[in-house]
């Protein structure tokens, strides 16, 4: 192996070594965490996760493969996190009162 090789080599097991150590961050923020939204923040976290885990495997394999479903899952990934922030949106509006229906009376 040659110099240049040997430093990709140190610095994709280092990005590994750091999407690991998130990863198991983010279990604890799922598991903990304290209010819905929390959750699923981290869902979408974990969803970046594991588009940069397939990112670090190509680039070990230097192979493109995984690319287009590094792309689907992205889209999965933000589409499911504008669903929980719309749910989570109207689950938390706030209750119109008796007096807010009849217009101040």
């Amino acid at each position: 192996m040659s110099g240049p090789e040997t430093v990709d080599r140190a610095l994709l097991t280092a990005a590994v070594v750091l999407i690991v150590i998130a990863g198991a961050g983010l279990l604890t923020r799922v598991w903990r965490g304290p209010s819905m939204l929390d959750r699923a923040i981290s869902l979408d976290v974990c969803a970046a996760l594991i588009i940069a885990g397939l990112g670090a495997k190509s680039a070990f394999a230097r192979d493109p493969f995984y690319f287009p479903i590094m792309l689907v899952l992205a889209f999965l990934g933000f589409t499911g996190s504008v669903g929980i922030a719309r749910f989570i949106a109207v689950r938390d509006r706030p209750k119109k009162t008796r007096q807010q229906n009849e217009g101040g009376k």
